[in-house]
């Protein structure tokens, strides 16, 4: 071959290769892009839960070796898991299940109950099934008021930004944890209209949580801007439509066989709102978190992936 044959090859490849390296990023971006939220259907629980999570990255991306985790549910009420007042069990057993598969030190499960603790734990179906799984179920205390040994399970923290609260009781296990998992169930409130995400977090609150009940979006929000779980999943395999948050009648459950994964609040909380006929604009709670830019409230602006399993 000639040089000047060589040097226009030579050319050609380099101005390939150049053309391929200016398209590699894009490429990459593509092959590496994660779903703002996963959303999983399917008769399963186990299969739905891992599903939304592998979509996000697997529980790798969340968990690391070593890590003490705590999974907080909803287990406030004693209701059996038919009437979708508390988080299903089958879900919370995924998760542990998962998080010990990637090594987790230990994972604990808790919530401060509206029920009697011992019977809220209980008839929930969580205490005894996460235990099997083989999760630390941690008794925090229950009911309007707390003993004075459970109150010593919670730290009072600043809160900067705080708005209507400006500091509140926390669990200890919850500020010192290394990874916190938010695992609601989709239900219908009498005060904020629904409960998801936002409202779980009431159940990490000591002292009389009645009080924020006069000024419950903003205070929602305030408890947000400190206690920031590393994954929510919200537990849409069946959900209270009405006479929420105990419930009480099959008439008001409809089954979904659904979960909804993610890391921003507000976009779980605006899509389970969709599940009731709402949107994100329609809650209070919702709007308050996403003027303050805890997350997007706008799901035409979600990248969001859909699985059937």
């Amino acid at each position: 071959m000639d040089r000047r044959v060589f040097l226009q090859n030579s050319a050609g490849a380099l101005g390939g290769l150049a053309v391929a390296n200016s398209l590699s990023p894009m490429l990459n971006a593509t092959q590496d892009a994660r779903p703002d939220i996963a959303v999983a259907k399917g008769a399963s629980a186990d299969k739905i839960v891992r599903a939304a999570v592998d979509a996000l990255g697997g529980i790798r991306r969340f968990i690391s070796r070593g890590d003490v985790v705590v999974i907080k549910p909803n287990m406030g009420w004693d209701r059996t898991p038919e009437l979708a007042a508390n988080t299903n069990p089958d879900v919370m057993v995924a998760l542990v299940k998962l998080c010990l598969e990637a090594n987790a030190k230990v994972v604990k499960v808790l919530d401060r109950t509206s029920d009697d603790m011992r019977r809220a734990y209980v008839q929930s179906g969580i205490e005894a099934a996460t235990k099997e799984a083989g999760a630390e179920v941690i008794y925090v205390g229950g009911g309007r008021e707390l003993q004075p040994l459970e109150e010593r399970r919670y730290r009072t923290v600043e809160i900067p930004n705080g708005i209507a609260l400006k500091s509140w009781p926390i669990l200890i296990d919850v500020l010192e944890c290394d990874k916190l998992i938010n695992v609601p169930i989709a239900k219908q409130h009498s005060v904020s209209k629904l409960t998801m995400t936002f409202k779980n977090l009431m159940g990490v609150m000591g002292d009389n949580r009645g009080r924020i009940h006069q000024n419950i979006d903003i205070a929602l929000v305030d408890v947000a801007t400190i206690v920031k779980p590393h994954l929510l999943v919200l537990d849409a395999v069946r959900i209270l439509t009405a006479h929420g948050p105990k419930g009480g009648s099959l008439d008001d459950v409809k089954r979904l066989d659904t979960v909804i994964a993610g890391v921003d609040p507000v976009a779980i909380d605006s899509y389970g709102a969709t599940l009731f006929g709402m949107t994100g604009s329609d809650l209070g709670f919702v709007k308050e978190a996403s003027k303050r830019g805890l997350g997007q409230m706008d799901i035409t602006k979600l990248n969001i992936k859909t699985i059937e399993v």
